[in-house]
């Protein structure tokens, strides 16, 4: 009778202590890319999230090299499609980061289904208002150097980089051996997605944003990604000392920025 007066004791003393809390899973990562390249840019980011505990996934966007889809197949709502999908394997509203042309995308998506977003992260990426375009945010930045190097090819529906320049591009902050690995890695455009106005719905509004901004770039210029976030607040700014491709010429600040918007 006395033990079991003890152990009802211990019992009723346990339970009154208060719960421990369990720390919150890390959110899922869905990583877009942008115009001219494939989501194999993101490997060296992936590999290092899924190292520091997070699941992850990069998206394909269709109409380039190897895709099934032609290049004149493709829109703004394909494109959207495609990331939902990928959205929906998540198993909780997700960290979605785009790069460049992926912002609008990214912010197309959330627009879409906000439910699912938790934090959208621009990497020097298009922070579109309604009715924006590719075409029409480059054109309102006279930093971007694209636009001498840009060869547009209307009649197979596709845009791409003059080979000679695109080293220095897409990675004027690295050496020769990197700005040769970055420019082989970029590919063709589906021309038509660039100029398509973004339509949003006013939902986006209220979806938590990041901005990773990229303070030598040339392609999306330092003064075009500050005019964009100062049209269109975000929670958070975070800045590096790249060119236009972090997740190739330093991808651990890359992934350090992305890791503190999921904070």
């Amino acid at each position: 009778m006395k033990i079991t007066s003890t152990l009802l004791a211990i019992c009723t003393a346990l339970a009154s202590l208060p719960a421990i809390a369990r720390p919150e899973p890390k959110p899922d990562i869905v990583l877009v890319h942008g115009a001219f390249e494939t989501a194999a840019i993101w490997n060296g980011v992936e590999v290092a999230l899924r190292h520091d505990g997070y699941r992850v996934l990069s998206v394909d966007l269709p109409g380039r090299p190897g895709s099934p889809e032609h290049s004149d197949a493709v829109s703004l709502d394909v494109y959207r499609r495609v990331v939902l999908e990928a959205i929906n394997k998540a198993r909780r509203p997700v960290i979605l980061v785009g790069h460049s042309f992926g912002g609008i995308i990214i912010s197309s998506v959330a627009d879409a289904a906000p439910e699912k977003v938790r934090t959208l992260v621009y990497v020097a990426a298009l922070l579109p208002r309604d009715g924006d375009s590719l075409l029409s945010l480059a054109t309102a930045d006279p930093g971007s150097q694209v636009a001498p190097h840009l060869i547009v090819d209307k009649a197979n529906g596709i845009a791409s980089i003059a080979e000679d320049a695109r080293g220095e591009l897409f990675a004027n902050d690295a050496d020769a051996g990197v700005q040769a690995v970055v420019a082989k890695a970029v590919v063709p455009e589906p021309l038509a997605p660039l100029a398509e106005p973004i339509h949003l719905s006013g939902r986006l509004a209220g979806v938590d944003k990041v901005y990773v901004h990229t303070a030598r770039d040339q392609v999306v210029s330092p003064a075009g990604q500050a005019a964009m976030v100062a049209a269109t607040p975000v929670r958070k700014e975070v800045s590096l000392d790249t060119g236009h491709t972090p997740f190739v010429t330093n991808p651990a600040a890359l992934v350090a920025a992305i890791e503190q918007a999921t904070m």
